[in-house]
């Protein structure tokens, strides 16, 4: 996933006018913090060294039409804030400060004052700091030597943290089946899920339904199931019942593309009105897998933000706490079908399962234990006319067979740092919802910044 920022060094006319070389230095070291900043994956664009209110605009509409994902300022001395603050207010991207300086001592330099020159940066980053603050503006920023601490990867990750927030903002999340009926926690209307993020919602009616899956052929059907013979353990006893299956996935899977969907919910309550031949558990599970977001039961907000996360971070999944273990002080994560198993621990099942939750019938399904790691646990929950995002670190347990039935279910084991009685009560006292998303390998901070950015109160628990 391509991340493009704007780079927005600052400067004060003054300097320029006594000594136009005084800059020099500060220039190169700013060149060096950009080459960095291309290291960590980063796609660079530049302004020119900003002194007076007309050069920031210039600078602030070159990101704007440029559509960045963020925007890093640097100060390469002083700069007055009120030749920026009107310019930084006009950019539309999330603003991320490097605070840093070239030079990693001073005091032990026998002419520290000689260093003064170079170094002397950061009161202009609080002088613009502050005048953000009090014009309303949000920002976050990252602080450090750039060879002597991990600013430069904390600056990689806010604009990680951005890409999320504007992939959310821009999700086209579709819904098959529509909501679950009487299921409210993360209910949100399309009209408002427009409004107060950005996300947009496409239904799957019945006679998109009836014509999408029309055009599954056979030979699609017999393609999917040798994918499927070989990336997965095959244990098919209803080959009618999976090949109908295939062609409700294949079907929904053509309808995402058409739509240039970005995640995807399906209600299996009210398919068999809707039109779908089977619930497609597999295809939910692929959808995961080959990088779209998901969540169950018409959860069109959480599947939004499941596919913006798994655009940046790919060991991300749509999850449930299930059941609690008092005794290992675990959480059982589970659910009916639908996990992203490229994170499973071992080669995942390919099953027929018994299903009468319609009158679709028995279909087919993939299941595997999610492997041990690190993660964040996030849950996205609707507050009035706001949002809260809770977000907490995790350890997924390396343990499957001997904690459950992983061949007849998705499961994962989780320890959150705290014991889960604390934790479960926090959860709830914090209004957490019951569909959340698990991201692997991800840092807490940069899930807390995309809360931030996006304008969510923000829980770490």
């Amino acid at each position: 996933m391509s991340i493009k920022i704007g780079y927005l060094p600052l400067y004060i006319k003054l300097y320029d006018d006594n000594n136009p070389h005084y800059r020099d230095p500060m220039v190169k070291h700013m060149r060096t913090l950009i080459s960095m900043l291309e290291s960590e994956g980063l796609e660079v664009v530049a302004a020119d060294v900003c002194r007076v209110k007309s050069e920031f605009e210039a600078a602030a509409k070159l990101f704007n039409d440029a559509d960045v994902d963020a925007v890093v300022t640097q100060h390469l001395a002083y700069s007055p804030s009120l030749e920026s603050i009107d310019a930084l207010l006009s950019i539309k991207a999330p603003l991320i400060v490097l605070d840093t300086t070239p030079d990693y001592e001073l005091l032990s330099m026998a002419g520290y004052k000689s260093g003064i020159s170079n170094n002397h940066g950061i009161h202009g980053v609080q002088d613009m700091c502050n005048l953000l603050k009090q014009r309303g503006r949000s920002y976050e920023i990252c602080t450090g030597h750039a060879l002597h601490s991990e600013v430069i990867a904390e600056v990689a990750g806010m604009c990680r943290a951005a890409k999320v927030k504007k992939l959310y903002q821009n999700a086209r999340v579709g819904s098959v089946g529509g909501s679950f009926a009487g299921m409210g926690d993360f209910f949100i209307s399309p009209k408002n899920y427009k409004s107060r993020i950005g996300a947009e919602v496409f239904y799957m009616d019945e006679a998109q339904v009836k014509r999408y899956v029309s055009a599954v052929t056979e030979a699609e059907i017999d393609a999917e199931v040798a994918y499927d013979r070989a990336h997965f353990t095959f244990e098919i006893e209803d080959m009618h019942a999976y090949r109908a299956a295939l062609r409700s996935g294949l079907a929904v899977r053509k309808w995402a593309a058409d739509n240039a969907l970005t995640a995807c919910t399906v209600n299996f309550l009210s398919l068999d009105t809707c039109g779908l031949p089977k619930m497609p558990f597999e295809e939910c599970t692929k959808m995961m897998m080959r990088g779209m977001g998901y969540a169950g039961e018409g959860d069109v907000l959480t599947a939004g933000l499941v596919g913006a996360l798994r655009a940046v971070y790919p060991n991300t999944t749509f999850t449930e706490m299930f059941c609690p273990d008092w005794k290992e002080d675990v959480i059982l994560l589970n659910h009916m079908g639908e996990c992203n198993l490229n994170l499973a621990k071992w080669r995942p099942v390919l099953r027929t399962v018994p299903f009468n939750y319609n009158s679709c019938g028995d279909t087919a399904a993939l299941y595997g234990c999610m492997r041990g790691g690190k993660a964040v646990f996030i849950n996205l929950a609707p507050m009035g006319e706001g949002f809260t995002l809770i977000a907490t670190p995790v350890e997924m347990l390396d343990v499957g067979l001997e904690f459950g039935a992983y061949r007849n279910a998705i499961q994962g084991w989780l320890k959150p740092r705290k014991p889960i009685k604390q934790f479960l009560k926090e959860f709830s006292l914090a209004g957490g919802t019951h569909h959340s998303a698990l991201v692997y390998d991800a840092a807490l901070e940069e899930i807390v910044a995309f809360g931030r950015m996006t304008g969510f109160e923000t829980v770490v628990l």
